[in-house]
């Protein structure tokens, strides 16, 4: 395995190459890509308790996380600071992270987010989206909130961060909300960020969200919400590269993880695609997808690897979406080794997903969706098989199939328009768009 002593003497061109240089076995055990960002000791450590924290779950512990960051931000240590939770409750309002810190759960903390919203202040929509993501105006600023930082770590002994997302989800579905809902936690423009051995539980909205950062590792997590509670995704990259999301379980009520790059003419304007993304080990269960991919991918995304994947009791095992006015591109996507039990549909590649923020999207800003590989996938109980079904005058290009096994008790096909490529060792058969022995070239069961 690459060192970080090693990666260190590699050239900046070929950092984001990491994740896929690392696929090859070369018989070395297990491949990780989480060695793009080292872990770190930290040579001093403060506690909340120092600050006045009262861990009873019942006393307000906002000052104390606020105070205690500002300590670290303005009195820096040589080599960062670890700010220790012990266990207990720690009820808290929203709070905003420094560089060169570590924020530590000891086995049994729980942070935990107060339910009045007066403690989440509003900040400005992100510039990629034009517009909160579910209402116009801002959005409420996520729990844990990072942005133009670097150098952190969020990491323990498998303590939990509780959003107490339900008064959130119930005023969603009754329609009360006058803003977007806070993410349970958020980094813009950070880079050299590691979360690991931490469990996320009951997010008001999606629940881990790196946007228009690098070098992010997330390891060794476990994102938990009822299966009911709206949008809560648990892994959104956006407009983000150089990403490992490894060895997790994830179970929400919205996507497991979602590959996301700016909403329509706002993230064309913005332009900063994801790239570089490299998810593998991940289990779990969702009504909607397993790994996705859009449908917000305006500012493109590419070099995506996939594998090892294990989905249950899942909407869409495989889903990347996409929609006229979108622009961008999603090209060079590989999904390798994934297991499906119980799903609605296998794979799902669309060209008609998603709303819009207003209406004044591009018509014609047609996104490209070229380069998808899918292979050795394997799945039983599964209600549809799939469908590609690419825009009307910008077919997908150069999908392949390769080795896709799908078993269930139903005698629905595989439907597609607008699509080319090839399809080798697929049940059942799939659409003839999908059989050119042209295009076999780019397409095989190897890795």
């Amino acid at each position: 395995m690459l060192t970080a002593k090693m990666v260190s003497r590699i050239p900046l061109a070929l950092v984001v190459l990491l994740p896929f240089l690392w696929q090859c076995r070369m018989g070395l055990g297990e491949v990780t890509c989480a060695g793009i960002v080292p872990m770190k000791q930290r040579r001093e450590v403060i506690s909340i308790v120092d600050f006045g924290g009262v861990g009873n779950g019942r006393t307000l512990n906002t000052w104390p996380f606020r105070k205690a960051i500002y300590r670290i931000q303005h009195l820096r240590r040589r080599g960062g600071t670890m700010l220790y939770v012990p266990p207990g409750v720690w009820l808290t309002g929203s709070f905003n992270l420094t560089s060169h810190m570590t924020l530590y759960l000891a086995r049994g903390a729980v942070i935990k987010a107060t339910q009045d919203s007066w403690h989440w202040p509003l900040m400005d929509p992100l510039p990629s989206y034009g517009r909160g993501r579910e209402l116009p105006g801002g959005r409420y600023t996520s729990f844990i909130h990072g942005n133009g930082i670097r150098d952190v770590i969020i990491t323990g002994e498998n303590g939990t961060i509780d959003g107490q997302g339900e008064v959130w989800w119930n005023m969603w579905r009754q329609r009360t909300l006058r803003f977007t809902r806070p993410n349970l936690l958020e980094f813009m423009h950070s880079s050299d960020i590691i979360i690991s051995n931490v469990v996320f539980r009951n997010s008001p909205f999606w629940n881990i969200h790196p946007v228009y950062c690098s070098n992010v590792v997330i390891k060794d997590v476990t994102i938990l919400a009822p299966h009911d509670s709206p949008n809560t995704d648990g892994i959104d990259p956006d407009s983000s590269s150089n990403v490992c999301i490894e060895d997790s379980f994830i179970s929400t009520g919205d996507d497991l993880v979602a590959i996301k790059s700016g909403w329509d003419e706002y993230g064309i304007a913005y332009g900063r695609p994801s790239s570089g993304i490299t998810i593998r080990r991940i289990a779990g269960s969702s009504p909607f997808s397993g790994i996705a991919i859009g449908s917000e991918a305006s500012g493109g995304v590419n070099n995506v690897l996939v594998e090892d994947i294990n989905i249950h009791n899942t909407g869409i095992g495989i889903h990347i979406k996409t929609n006229v006015g979108r622009g961008g591109y999603i090209r060079n996507i590989t999904f390798s080794n994934v297991y499906m039990n119980n799903v609605r549909k296998g794979v799902r590649i669309a060209g008609d997903v998603g709303d819009h923020p207003d209406g004044d999207f591009n018509r014609y800003a047609i996104p490209m969706v070229e380069g998808v590989t899918i292979k050795n996938v394997w799945g039983v109980h599964v209600q549809q098989p799939g469908s590609i079904q690419g825009i009307r005058n910008s077919p997908f290009t150069r999908i392949c199939l390769a080795n896709v096994k799908l078993w269930g008790s139903w005698n629905i096909p595989w439907k597609c328009t607008d699509v080319n490529g090839a399809a080798i060792g697929v049940h059942p058969w799939p659409c003839a768009q999908l059989t050119d022995n042209f295009s076999r070239g780019f397409c095989s069961t190897s890795l």
